[in-house]
């Protein structure tokens, strides 16, 4: 899409304030028989930041911006053209969204937005996800709890927009003010009682001159979705089967394809021994050899993956061949800085606590469907970052990146995972290879040992206290790097109103400082991040430094509140900095019946936590009466996410962030033994199952306390995981140091490189 011509989109520090300053925006339209029609403007700009919004070295938690706010704010260039609204005849409304859906519910945040702003039937409003993008810059990058904030305005705007217009095209074809019409379920009527829909009049719509039309997007006080419970609008297609995803896609002669990868971390092929023999198997179209392994193609995957196993492959070494757990833990350990030493007459508590690394875990497998040829490539998969999947593509194969199309799919889950696009770029390279399409499929294993995880960290923490006050807190992170490759780099090192985000500070660490930030007063706050970087792949795990930095911290806060002889409700109420952080730990404390008495091997936990210009807090009980397989039991959660676009999206971000909490505080790891990990399947990854999860569940969405939607995808994470590690160690009489909790290796790994199977019927021979 382009401008209007003789007309250029104002951008900068000026351009924001000025169109509000206007109280309008500029429209224009998209070539189509029926209206489409897109913003060049949002009529609701966020304020624009100034200097004193820029990220200090250290950060001050009073004027931190957090790393959602940077994307939005290195979006609003090109947030208003993001959105294209196409009504059709029959009043269905089809929605271009420039974000990823992961199954977060964001596709049901935009059509509520629109069905909103267009006094449409939510059911009438269809979101589809925009092809990659180029023109966007960031305003296709889906992550970091940024998708509800980034589009609330635009997708307002927009669908303003459009309602502004169809309803002048009404009033010209009745000789009547626009004023004087009103619209509800796309109904258009005059105060006369005539009526037309919006499906009569888009056409009319599409083809008439009008001049640029002043709207205002609804006040919240005549909100008919926004601020409601609503069910998904894919709910039905997802629970029945029927929802596309990036395997259901009927490409004309795509063949399934498995990929045959080295038995350690970024092994590499050396050759293949018997691929003569391995061609000539029952359904065997074609063997490749990519950077990542050995492809077969064939007729089935049934097929590809016996092939794939009969492989007799020569592997180099992997890029960490050298590394188990036990290096890496000590490595970490000895990075970490020292501890100061507390001034005479203050008393300090020291932890020191380990995380294992862990797998995103994602329901749906990677895969990719790709189809190049004779120049050109069209390739289809679930991005959070298709612009930079794209040019990764094109940059791999060796072609211009506008002979690359790249078509977003809907994803059966992420938690960070989608964010890398390795599946899109190794199905470029077999289709290519082979000179057909194909249907690109990780098998589960290969996503566990050779996919993005969770990095492995040790936090070192110190806090000092004297006559009943937290004078220092100290709070030292060493991690494996965490590969921000994915489009989040290029954000953070961005100019944002002409100022740079990131400083002299490393991208990880701005990256880091933007999701840490201590919600007490605590005295004198220091919080460090060191990184090791290691040749193997790592990625952002939903929260990403939150879960574990924030976690540990509230398990460091029960800790001096016994040291001081205090309540850890009452000490937390005394602390923290804002009226709404002790506002969901009074609802909490309150409906949970926080001190309420509990059985012997049983007790309560609460912690709280503030990220995205949200705050939540958690409490929950624990039964550890068998220290060894211990339940959370019950859970109550308060969540303050200022304004809930959809309350029950929010509750559902909260769960899932609930049942990662007691994932990682209780079993859910990866062990690495010499430069590979042992888990292969959910089998033996220990993610919290049915039964890990609490019976009884309650969570509560607040009132708005801003006018303003706040993130909670990586919210829902931390405050459960310091309640959890909370309540086992009281229950217990012990303090957790390593994560998860219990770590023994209690299954048989697979065979190295080789794809586990269920037992099969030989196939027939070929002829």
């Amino acid at each position: 899409m382009s401008a209007p011509a003789g007309r250029q989109l104002e951008h900068g520090p000026g351009a924001a304030a000025k169109s509000v300053a206007r109280r309008r925006f500029l429209t224009y339209l998209v070539a189509a028989p029926v209206l489409t029609v897109a913003a060049e403007r949002s009529l609701s700009a966020l304020a624009t930041p100034t200097a004193a919004a820029a990220i200090p070295s250290p950060p001050q938690p009073a004027n931190i911006i957090d790393i959602g706010e940077i994307v939005v704010l290195a979006t609003r260039p090109t947030a208003a053209i993001g959105f294209q609204i196409r009504v059709n005849e029959d009043g269905t409304v089809d929605v271009s969204m420039p974000r990823e859906e992961v199954g977060q519910g964001l596709s049901t945040v935009a059509a509520m937005l629109v069905a909103e702003e267009m006094d449409v039937p939510l059911g009438k409003v269809r979101i589809s996800l925009a092809d990659a993008r180029p023109e966007l810059l960031f305003n296709q990058l889906t992550g970091a709890s940024s998708g509800v904030r980034s589009i609330y305005h635009p997708a307002r705007a927009t669908a303003a927009a459009a309602r502004a217009r169809l309803l002048e095209v009404a009033a010209r074809r009745w000789g009547v003010s626009r004023d004087e019409l009103t619209v509800a379920d796309g109904v258009i009527r005059a105060r006369d009682g005539r009526t037309t829909t919006y499906g009569d009049v888009t056409k009319e719509a599409a083809r008439a001159d009008l001049p640029e039309l002043k709207v205002k997007p609804k006040t919240k006080n005549r909100s008919r979705y926004i601020g409601k419970p609503a069910k998904r609008v894919d709910g039905r297609k997802i629970v029945t089967g029927a929802n596309t995803y990036t395997l259901d896609v009927d490409v004309p002669g795509a063949k399934p394809c498995i990929v045959r990868r080295p038995p350690t971390i970024s092994g590499t092929v050396r050759s293949v021994r018997n691929v003569g023999a391995v061609k000539r198997m029952p359904g065997v179209v074609a063997v490749t050899t990519i950077p990542s392994g050995v492809a077969v193609v064939a007729d089935t995957f049934d097929y590809a993956l016996n092939a794939v196993n009969a492989l007799d492959v020569d592997w180099g070494p992997g890029s960490i061949d050298n590394l188990s757990d036990e290096n890496v833990r000590a490595k970490l350990r000895a990075m970490a800085p020292k501890l100061d030493v507390p001034e005479v007459g203050v008393k300090s508590i020291v932890g020191e606590f380990d995380f294992a690394f862990a797998t995103h875990g994602a329901v749906e497998m990677n895969a990719a469907v790709a189809d190049v040829r004779d120049g050109r490539a069209e390739v289809w998969a679930a991005l959070q970052a298709p612009v930079v999947a794209q040019e990764e593509i094109a940059r791999t194969l060796g072609i211009p990146m506008n002979k690359v199309v790249v078509h977003v799919m809907p994803s059966g889950g992420s938690f960070g995972r989608r964010l890398f696009h390795e599946p899109a770029v190794e199905a470029a390279l077999v289709s290519k290879a082979v000179g057909r399409p194909v249907r690109l499929l990780w098998h589960r294993t290969d996503d566990i040992r050779h996919g993005r995880v969770h990095p492995a960290k040790h936090h070192r923490i110190q806090m000092t206290y004297a006559a009943g006050n937290v004078v220092t807190y100290q709070h030292h992170v060493t991690s494996v790097s965490t590969d921000i490759g994915h489009g989040f780099g290029d954000v953070l090192t961005a100019k944002v109103a002409d100022i740079p985000i990131a400083g002299n500070a490393s991208i990880a660490q701005v990256a880091f400082h933007t999701m840490i930030h201590c919600p007490y007063n605590f005295g004198v706050v220091t919080e460090t991040l060191s990184e090791w970087t290691l040749p193997m792949h790592t990625g952002s795990w939903r929260s990403v430094w939150s879960v574990t930095t924030r976690g540990v911290e509230e398990v460091m806060v029960d800790e001096v509140a016994a040291a001081l002889g205090k309540d850890p409700v009452e000490f937390r109420r005394r602390f923290l900095k804002t009226a709404r952080q002790r506002a969901v730990l009074d609802k909490v404390a309150e409906v949970g019946q926080w001190g309420k008495p509990m059985p012997k091997g049983c007790a309560q936990g609460v912690a709280v936590h503030d990220e995205s210009k949200s705050c939540t807090a958690c409490l929950v009980e624990v039964d550890a009466r068998d220290p060894k397989h211990p339940r959370v039991t019950k859970a109550v959660i308060a969540v303050d996410p200022g304004l809930a676009v959809n309350p029950s999206g929010v509750e559902a971000q909260m769960l899932g962030g609930l049942t990662d909490a007691i994932s990682l505080a209780f079993r859910a790891r990866l062990h690495l033994v010499k430069g590979r990990f042992l888990e292969g399947s959910f089998a033996n990854f220990h993610y919290a199952r049915q039964k890990d999860s609490p019976r009884e569940v309650q969570v509560i969405v607040m009132p708005p306390t801003t006018g303003e939607p706040g993130g909670v995808g990586e919210l829902g994470l931390a405050a459960p995981f310091g309640a959890v590690v909370n309540a086992y160690a009281r229950a217990t009489g012990t303090k957790p140091r390593s994560f998860p909790i219990f770590s023994e290796l209690d299954f048989t790994p697979y065979p190295p490189s080789t794809l586990p199977r269920p037992p099969m019927q030989a196939p027939p021979a070929k002829p």
